[in-house]
């Protein structure tokens, strides 16, 4: 690369985005082949990174074979096709090494017969196992060896292949490319790389696909992680970068008396966590910036408390605030929570709602305009065009991640350039909030206002399902509350569980045939569910049978003891946020989990849940266990499909990269500095991909 012109240079980046049909051994056929891998470019090619390796440093002779992996190299001795049923045909393949005999065994792949010659040298590798005397491997790994290399000696990788491809063509291909391309101006600049003494993109590359030992390939790939990641926290740092510090908001102060006033209406103290979590979201208000900051607590840590005093400071300073909730029951509670706090302070507020009747709307709309109304609490009726707000400058979004990016948009434009707070009952590790969420400064709630609050979680099959009602009648007889949560709404033929509607009738005349039993369901109409959270807040009700309505911001501080149903279809997460709605007051909750069926995966599930009731562990738990596609789901992480990196692997690396990446867009914010020229290459790629992923949805 010594001497490249910058002309040069340009073309050589620019190649790694040509089509994967100009590079070596991939024609037409094959191009499409390679697109069911999503491998559409060459660059595409060169980060296909094998999945694992076959390590044939120390081969052992067929004669030491034993059950486990291992490979073996021999000569084909035989070959041929049994059918020993009709519909089934076995092709068997043996090779010798002069001390045994290994069969290789493939089921209904008659082709494969012609893939092999009597007296070619080969490797079988994979997981030996004994049948009728002789030992065999099922589907073996297969590389063949040519006249000049009749040994093979170190790390065999194995790249994810289709139907087509060979994993030797998959070699060859990738190798024919990293000496063609592989040597392309690096993205990182060269303080990067001396500061983590890293290697070259060339070098990285080989190490990664072909490494001569493990740690090679370690490094190599840490190398290459930390590129992706370094890219995605730059994307955020800009947009996090531009709508703070490059962007003018309403700079709000603090009054003289603005604490001694909200301490004289708060209904506890606040804990240590919300006093730091509330300063660093007043010197972000105080800030001529827009704030842009989420939120995250586990269940009961008081996110609501924070949030009050956040549209105080707003209507202090003689601005709105607005407070969106993705449901009218949440909404109508946080109405019912800070509404009268907020009158105690003077300070005039709202509820808007889909089943908000028209005479009403008419009147908050018109307030709303005129700016009598400081707090609008609401839904998704917050949204409509004639929702007009007279100066606006703080918008608050509780659980975010159920609205689309498209209506935050819309909430937060009705401001101008407001303040934005969002928040999250969700526990989410930190790496991923560092990148899912990378362009929000973020505080953390973990403490719990209430002493005495919290739960127990006890795990019973459903034959036992007896002790969990006996507890939760003993707690309705000293008078508490309880819920029983089931799957379903409706009984369905597709899924054995329990459906709310029947199961909430036979516990009226059974189990539960003493107390008073409601029902709530996602498929009851606003005002039945209202009533009904209505009677059930009034001790009216004495248990609520329910769906996962209830999961998120219910708050009932009598309830203390809860009955969850088939379990095991829950989600670690689910079953967190459900039994976060006991044990909310001074009286520690009971939560039973009822389950069918215990799956490997659904009894590690319950482990983690019966070992500790913080919300951010068990967040880091299912990260391991799912990933962060099925945390998020599918949509919401559409832009954390990386191809290298590894969210719970790397989670040391995605620090350093955040913390990078925000030092260079604080120092370049255009990366107009030489030493950034590709690395704005590749961040405005990115850019250009979330800007189409944004619209798409």
């Amino acid at each position: 690369m010594v001497g490249m012109s910058q002309r040069d240079k340009i073309q050589s980046y620019n190649a790694l985005n040509a089509p994967v049909s100009q590079a070596r051994f991939v024609d037409a056929s094959r191009e499409k082949l390679l697109a069911k891998l999503d491998i559409s470019t060459i660059g595409d090619l060169l980060w296909h990174a094998p999945f694992r390796f076959l390590d044939l440093h120390s081969n052992h002779t067929i004669a030491q074979a034993s059950f486990g992996e291992g490979a073996f190299v021999g000569t084909v001795h035989e070959v041929k096709i049994k059918r020993p049923k009709p519909r089934l045909n076995i092709t068997e393949v043996a090779i010798t090494d002069g001390t045994g005999v290994l069969l290789g065994v493939w089921f209904n792949q008659p082709w494969v017969q012609r893939s092999f010659m009597v007296g070619e040298r080969v490797v079988f590798a994979g997981n030996v196992t004994f049948a009728y005397g002789l030992k065999q491997i099922n589907q073996p790994f297969v590389e063949k060896l040519s006249q000049e290399k009749q040994h093979f000696e170190g790390l065999l990788p194995v790249h994810a292949v289709t139907e087509g491809i060979s994993p030797g063509w998959m070699r060859r291909m990738i190798a024919s490319a990293i000496d063609d391309y592989a040597s392309q101006i690096d993205v990182l600049p060269l303080g990067i790389r001396k500061k983590y003494d890293f290697c070259s993109i060339t070098q990285a590359l080989r190490n990664v696909h072909f490494p001569r030992k493990l740690s090679e390939y370690r490094l190599a790939r840490e190398r290459l992680a930390y590129e992706e990641l370094l890219l995605f926290e730059l994307m955020c740092a800009r947009k996090r970068y531009q709508t703070t510090v490059l962007s003018e908001g309403k700079s709000h102060k603090v009054p003289e008396t603005f604490f001694e006033s909200l301490k004289a209406v708060m209904p506890f103290e606040p804990t240590k966590d919300q006093v730091r979590a509330f300063q660093e979201i007043s010197e972000d208000m105080q800030s001529p910036h827009p704030m842009n900051r989420m939120l995250l607590g586990d269940v009961g840590t008081g996110k609501t408390l924070v949030a009050f005093e956040a549209l105080c400071l707003a209507c202090a300073n003689g601005y709105q605030g607005a407070m969106m909730a993705p449901t009218e029951v949440l909404a109508q509670q946080y109405a019912q929570k800070v509404g009268p706090l907020l009158d105690a302070l003077n300070i005039s507020w709202a509820l808007l709602t889909g089943s908000t009747s028209a005479k009403k709307r008419t009147e908050i709309l018109d307030q709303l305009q005129q700016g009598t109304i400081g707090v609008l609490f609401g839904t998704h009726a917050l949204l409509e065009p004639d929702v007009i707000f007279n100066d606006l400058s703080l918008v608050i979004i509780d659980e975010q991640h159920r609205f689309g990016v498209n209506q935050r948009k819309t909430l937060r434009e009705k401001g101008g350039m407001p303040d934005v707070l969002v928040m999250s009952a969700t526990p989410i590790p930190r790496t991923l909030s560092a990148t899912v969420y990378g362009d929000l400064a973020t505080s953390y709630l973990f403490e719990r206002p209430h002493s005495n609050a919290g739960f127990d979680t006890h795990l019973v099959k459903e034959h036992q399902a007896y002790k969990a009602y006996e507890a939760l009648i003993k707690r309705l007889r000293a008078g508490e509350q309880g819920y029983v949560v089931c799957a379903l709404v409706d009984e369905s033929d597709e899924f054995e569980a329990k459906a709310a509607n029947s199961h909430a009738e036979r516990l009226k005349t059974h189990e539960l045939s003493d107390f008073r039993v409601g029902l709530l369901t996602g498929k009851m109409r606003p005002a039945e569910k209202e009533e009904m959270m209505r009677q059930f807040k009034a001790h009216e009700i004495d248990v609520l049978v329910a769906t996962t309505v209830i999961e998120v911001g219910v708050d009932v501080p009598n309830a203390t003891a809860m009955v969850i149903l088939d379990a095991e279809r829950f989600g670690i997460a689910q079953l967190h946020q459900l039994r976060g709605r006991v044990g909310r007051g001074d009286i520690r909750g009971d939560v039973w989990l009822v389950s069918q069926a215990l799956s490997n995966e659904a009894k590690e599930r319950f482990k983690a849940l019966l070992g500790t009731d913080d919300g951010f562990k068990l967040a880091e738990f299912d990260l391991k266990q799912r990933g962060p596609g099925d945390m998020l789901g599918v949509r919401q992480s559409g832009l954390l499909t990386f191809k290298i990196a590894d969210l719970v692997e790397d989670s040391e690396l995605v620090v350093a990269a955040r913390h990078d990446a925000f030092e260079i867009i604080e120092h370049d914010f255009d990366l107009k500095m030489p030493q950034h020229n590709f690395l704005k290459e590749k961040v405005e790629e990115l850019e250009r991909a979330r800007a189409q992923w944004v619209s798409a949805g």
